[in-house]
């Protein structure tokens, strides 16, 4: 088991205005939250291409990166902040939006594959592993019907979430917030088991 010991938390998204709070960018989501909430501003660093903001110091030191990259190459910005922060994969942890889970839903893995994510799919190519932490966030399917699924994907995962949905999602990121939390506390084992058996009142 991996020790939680999280140096880097990528969280994945496309950048610009015409992006914001689409269900494709759950992971810049739960980023700024906890930004906002350690009182910490994202600066652009043109080395790791991307948004990077600071929380800590010295040994305890975490870093937030938002890829600048757009999601299907997010693994190029991610890999380069790993080398030039000399961070491990291992202390590496990626938010990442996920529609083969209801609304809500988190589920936490410490390895795995894609599972068709354009974006975890890159950073696996670039790492050259797939041994990393990953935290899904459900952002449900567009369909439970395979052909529409497949039809309406694209338009799914860049479309905005409602009114009703923001304000839950809203709620699922404060979880998000205390299982990351209960990880540095408590460590990895604790934090997934909370993550992973939380139910969001939907």
């Amino acid at each position: 088991m991996q020790s939680g010991n999280f140096r880097l938390i990528a969280g994945l998204g496309n950048p610009g205005s015409k992006y914001l709070r689409t269900r494709h960018n759950i992971g810049f989501m739960a980023l700024e939250r906890i930004a906002r909430k350690e009182s910490v501003l994202f600066n652009l660093n043109k080395k790791i291409y991307g948004n990077i903001a600071d929380i800590g110091s010295g040994e305890n030191k975490k870093r937030l990166l938002m890829p600048n990259t757009y999601m299907n190459e997010s693994g190029r910005s991610i890999s380069a902040a790993l080398q030039w922060f000399g961070i491990e994969t291992k202390e590496l942890l990626v938010l990442v939006d996920d529609m083969d889970l209801p609304l809500g839903k988190l589920r936490l893995r410490e390895e795995g594959g894609s599972g068709g994510h354009n974006g975890l799919k890159d950073i696996i190519n670039h790492l050259g592993s797939q041994d990393f932490c990953r935290l899904r966030i459900g952002i449900g399917p567009p369909s439970l019907i395979n052909t529409e699924r497949k039809k309406n994907t694209t338009a799914h995962v860049l479309g905005k979430f409602n009114k009703d949905e923001d304000l839950k999602i809203e709620e699922v990121l404060d979880k998000v917030i205390k299982g990351l939390n209960l990880i540095e506390s408590l460590g990895l084992q604790k934090g997934t088991t909370f993550l992973n058996s939380y139910k969001p009142n939907l």
